[in-house]
Parts: structure tokens; C-alpha cells; sequence
């Protein structure tokens, strides 16, 4: 049997019930439900917040995802709200003011990271037109459903991943592993890994 979680929806108007089916890990708490009901395996195209979801994917690195929802107002508004141009100007005292902030995520290799992968970023944007053009260009623009039965069939990496994790590496990218990569590619919605019950696919 697939992992998933049903749950009665009311319906205030009519008093009727629906029946609602969640991937189990969308059960986890109040952030993990909206990131996975409304964010998580949706197209992203916006560059800012494809920037966005790389230095989330980072900042997880080592700790749970669902601290990293717990934070991330508090670190988009630490950080100009993750713009990579913005970032890219980070100096050694902006590093130290963020080390200092309680709602970031205070590892200063992954600060550190974070303003690399901003200069590494904007080189991609300089190069091809956007970094929508290049990451999408991985899947030719259409998005991979792997239209899983159950999670246990989730990978934590796989060949894309692989490729891109390569590729960013090779562009001066760094947490950007296979396994952060799969992740980041479900987040930003080039994969499709809602079980096929989903009534979020």
C-alpha cells in the first residue's frame, strides 16, 4: 500500500464531506501541509525564486526540511528576500550580521555558499537568457511525472539529478550534491513525485 493520508474536507456551504489524499509526509505540521499542497512539484519559472529554492535546498543540508519552512520567512527577510543580485554583494560583515540573526540558519559555510552560488548564479542568467532557460533546459521545458504508486519508490537521487548536480558543480555551484539537487528539482517542479492518489498532483 502507498503511504498517503486521508482526511474529510467540509464543505461550510453545503455540509457535504470530500475525501482529500496527502502524501504521509505532508502530515508532518502546519508548514510541511502548505508547502506540499500549494508549492512542492509545481512549475517554478521566476529566476528569484529559483534562487530562492537552491539556497533553501542548501541551508537543509545535514538538518530537517521541515525546520528549514519553520525559517524561511524569517532568512528570506534576512536576506532581500533571497534575490541573487542582492546576494551577490554580500560582504564579510553582511556574513557576520547574518551569523548573528536568529532566524537564519547560522553555518557560515553555508552563508558562505549561499553568496558563491549567487555569483554562479548570475553568470548562468548572463550566459543563457535566464536561469528558467538552463535549468528547464535539463527536461526540454516539460516536466517529469514519475506518477510514483507509493513514496517508498522515491528515489533520493537519479539521473538528472546527477547531471545537474554535475553541471552546477562544474559552474562554480556548491551544496549542490545529487541528493540536494532531487530535491531541489521536485521543489522547483521539473519532477512530478506526488503519489499518483495525490489530490495535490
Amino acid at each position: 500500500m502507498s503511504k498517503v493520508d486521508v482526511s474529510k474536507i467540509a464543505d461550510v456551504d453545503t455540509g457535504s464531506t470530500s475525501t482529500v489524499c496527502r502524501c504521509s509526509w505532508g502530515e508532518h505540521d502546519e508548514f510541511s501541509r502548505a508547502y506540499h499542497d500549494e508549492r512542492w512539484c509545481k512549475p517554478v519559472h521566476d529566476d528569484d525564486e529559483l534562487f530562492a529554492v537552491l539556497v533553501l535546498e542548501g541551508m537543509q543540508a545535514g538538518l530537517s526540511w521541515s525546520l528549514i519552512l519553520k525559517r524561511e520567512a524569517g532568512i528570506r527577510a534576512a536576506c532581500d528576500g533571497l534575490q541573487p543580485a542582492k546576494v551577490a554583494l554580500y560582504d564579510e560583515n553582511k556574513v557576520q550580521e547574518l551569523l548573528n540573526n536568529p532566524a537564519m540558519i547560522r553555518s557560515v559555510r553555508k552563508i558562505h555558499a549561499m553568496i558563491k552560488n549567487a555569483h554562479a548564479f548570475l553568470q548562468v542568467q548572463e550566459e543563457f537568457g535566464s536561469f528558467d532557460n538552463y535549468i528547464w533546459g535539463f527536461v526540454k521545458g516539460v516536466q517529469v511525472d514519475h506518477r510514483l504508486v507509493s513514496e517508498e519508490h522515491m528515489p533520493a537521487k537519479d539521473a538528472l539529478s546527477e547531471a545537474v548536480s554535475k553541471d552546477l558543480k562544474k559552474r562554480g555551484f556548491t551544496f549542490v550534491g545529487p541528493v540536494i539537487v532531487y530535491s531541489y528539482i521536485q521543489g522547483i517542479g521539473l519532477i512530478n513525485d506526488h503519489i499518483v492518489h495525490c489530490s495535490f498532483r
